[in-house]
């Protein structure tokens, strides 16, 4: 079971995701929290597999507690579930180390798909959210894919392969298979490529990868499918 820390300020929200999770049958709702603080103090708590964050609400707002449970509890993996699309959330959650960015007006679909994606160490967006990030690499893209080009430079070229495969979305078993190796090894080229790169999380590295031209434009696509891919 993937164990869930829920946090909406409207609790009629926290019972209508609670059941759309229930019926996937994979996921438990271990704790909920109705503001921002909280939910840290519960995901330090219960430590859970994944925590579901909404962005505004009282105490601490979601994005702060997003980034100070990424900090202090790192076998947590976070996700937003918002009705508030906005660029600055987006990129700030992203930035702060979230790999879920979910719609709540998106189908029950898409919040089942999102969560079992990043209990996995996956990164889910929901495609609205998905083409704003694709839309913001076009601003200074020219800069961005000279840098991605240098830094990738640095890989050598089996980490490059490994870099990107998880740009184009495959998880590490995906990855394992492709390459015949153990996926134990994969784990570790994929830890070894963040550090080198200097990213946070695999959100990050993808967005590397694409910029160098490893990923073809399609691996950032939206639609219902992984965006970008797993974790260490």
């Amino acid at each position: 079971m993937i164990r869930v820390l829920l946090a909406d300020d409207e609790a009629m929200v926290r019972a209508g995701v609670r059941a759309i999770l229930a019926s996937g049958g994979e996921t438990e709702v271990v704790a909920e929290a109705g503001d921002g603080r909280e939910a840290v103090e519960l995901a330090r708590a219960h430590r859970p597999d994944v925590a579901l964050l909404d962005i505004r609400m009282p105490r601490t707002d979601g994005l702060a507690a997003a980034e100070e449970i990424v900090r202090t509890v790192p076998g947590t993996a976070v996700a937003m579930l918002t009705t508030f699309s906005e660029r600055a959330y987006v990129a700030r959650a992203l930035s702060g180390g979230a790999t879920g960015f979910l719609l709540k007006s998106g189908d029950p679909y898409e919040l089942i798909a999102g969560v079992r994606a990043v209990a996995s160490g996956a990164a889910f967006l929901s495609p609205k959210v998905a083409w704003y990030v694709i839309e913001g690499l076009g601003d200074g893209r020219l800069t961005r894919e000279a840098q991605a080009r240098a830094r990738v430079a640095e890989l050598s070229p089996r980490e490059r392969e490994v870099l990107g495969l998880v740009g184009a979305g495959l998880s590490n078993p995906e990855i394992a298979a492709r390459l015949h190796l153990v996926e134990g090894t994969v784990k570790a080229y994929v830890s070894s490529v963040l550090d080198r790169l200097g990213v946070r999380n695999r959100v990050q590295a993808a967005i590397v990868a694409y910029e160098a031209g490893l990923v073809e434009d399609g691996g950032l696509s939206g639609g219902r499918e992984r965006w970008p891919a797993p974790g260490r």
